[in-house]
C-alpha cells in the first residue's frame, strides 16, 4: 500500500521535488532540534563546573584558615594580646 503511493508520487517530476524539499527540511528540522538539545546539555554542564568550582573554592578557603589557627589555648591568648588574631 505505501510501496504503491511512493512509486505512484515518485512517478512525476512535480512528486520527486516536493519529495526532496520535503526530506531537506525534515533533516534541516532534526538537525536544529538536535544543535539545541546539544546547547542545553552544555549548559548545565557549565552550571554544574561552576557550583563545583565554588564549592572547592569554600572548601580550600576553610581549609587554609584551619591550617592558621591556634594550636593550643596559649596560642589564641598570644594571638589575642598581640592583636594578630
Amino acid at each position: 500500500m505505501i510501496g504503491e503511493l511512493l512509486a505512484a508520487l515518485t512517478g512525476s517530476a512535480w512528486a520527486r521535488t516536493a519529495l526532496r524539499y520535503g526530506v531537506t527540511a525534515i533533516a534541516i528540522l532534526l538537525f536544529l532540534l538536535s544543535l539545541r538539545r546539544s546547547g542545553e546539555r552544555a549548559g548545565r554542564l557549565a552550571e554544574r563546573l561552576e557550583s563545583r568550582e565554588k564549592a572547592s573554592e569554600v572548601q580550600r578557603r576553610m581549609l587554609e584558615a584551619a591550617a592558621h589557627r591556634p594550636r593550643d589555648r596559649d596560642d589564641l591568648v598570644d594571638r589575642l594580646r598581640d592583636g594578630r588574631f
